[in-house]
């Protein structure tokens, strides 16, 4: 008997990167594990859609007042070029830390991401990082976002319970810039990070991956249809690509974890570096703040119960 249990416990695919609880498939769950991102087509109704795009409009134009510690972002070219107080949504590239903004909120606690969610944290669920991105046509190259792991901003864990919910809301193509993944590269592990050398200047804290994965390592243009989202590893390498089209590309996106994730210590790691450029960032508009403390400001509770000790 202990031989044919052996054996079946051999046969049995192992999951490390997901749980039960979710919607998965089995087949669902084995793609996930072995490339490290899942896509869902049609998620998201146009009226959602729709929703959550006049709600950027709103903040981009200043017709709504920003809640506490929301970021609104314009990309670096339009600064050069002397738009660093422009409004609407040509001069926005982002808005972040909307997370107490309850339109866009549903994004977070809609049920059919929740589904999801549990499959890749758990169920018990935070939103740890909200993210509204908007390319405008015309920003040069300045719009890509270099190849990188998203765990290297994040100084807590484990990054298996933490997993990126990123939907598009225009259709993406190579043209406008969709996301560009390299699969299986979650498998990797962290690795170190720091500012490419782009002649054309790059975002703050748009940090890329120090030594990339060579011009014939696989990768896939994510390209979606509004209302598809792809579920990706904190560890996946991604980025996105230049907006050559005449038209914008909006998407919504959240990093969720697991709500009994733990904090750990950055100190004398290459995480350290980067959590200097966004303490500087933080520490101009809102004072002096230590890293932990930005980051439990960025969290919300979306189900279930946080460990007291965690995050």
């Amino acid at each position: 008997m202990s031989q044919r249990l052996e054996l079946l416990q051999k046969q049995m695919p192992s999951f490390q990167y997901t749980v039960d609880g979710g919607i998965l498939t089995k087949e669902e769950r084995q793609f996930y594990e072995e490339n490290g991102f899942l896509v869902v087509r049609q998620m998201f109704s146009p009226e959602e859609i729709k929703e959550w795009t006049q709600r950027f409009r709103e903040y981009a134009d200043g017709q709504l007042e920003r809640k506490y510690g929301m970021q609104v972002v314009r990309d670096i070219s339009l600064v050069k070029r002397g738009g660093g107080k422009q409004l609407g949504e040509e001069a926005i590239t982002k808005i972040q830390d909307w997370q107490e903004d309850e339109i866009l909120f549903k994004f977070c606690r809609n049920p059919k991401v929740i589904k999801y969610l549990s499959s890749f944290c758990g169920p018990d669920i935070k939103s740890v990082h909200t993210m509204f991105i908007n390319k405008p046509p015309n920003m040069g190259k300045t719009s890509r976002h270099p190849i990188h792991q998203d765990q290297v901003y994040f100084p807590f864990g484990p990054a298996d319970r933490i997993a990126a919910g990123w939907a598009a809301l225009e259709d993406a193509n190579r043209e406008n810039g969709c996301l560009v993944v390299y699969p299986g590269t979650h498998k990797v592990g962290p690795v170190e990070h720091c500012y490419p050398d782009w002649k054309e200047g790059v975002n703050k804290a748009y940090w890329g991956v120090k030594d990339m994965p060579p011009e014939s390592a696989p990768r896939i243009h994510l390209e979606m249809k509004a209302g598809d989202i792809v579920f990706f590893h904190p560890y996946l390498f991604h980025g996105s690509g230049e907006n050559k089209s005449s038209s914008f590309r909006k998407s919504i996106c959240c990093h969720f974890a697991s709500a009994n994730c733990q904090y750990h210590d950055i100190k004398g790691t290459f995480h350290e570096n980067l959590a200097k450029d966004i303490i500087a960032y933080a520490s101009k508009k809102f004072g002096h703040v230590n890293y932990l403390d930005i980051w439990r400001f960025k969290c919300r509770l979306v189900q279930g119960k946080p460990d007291p000790l965690g995050l």
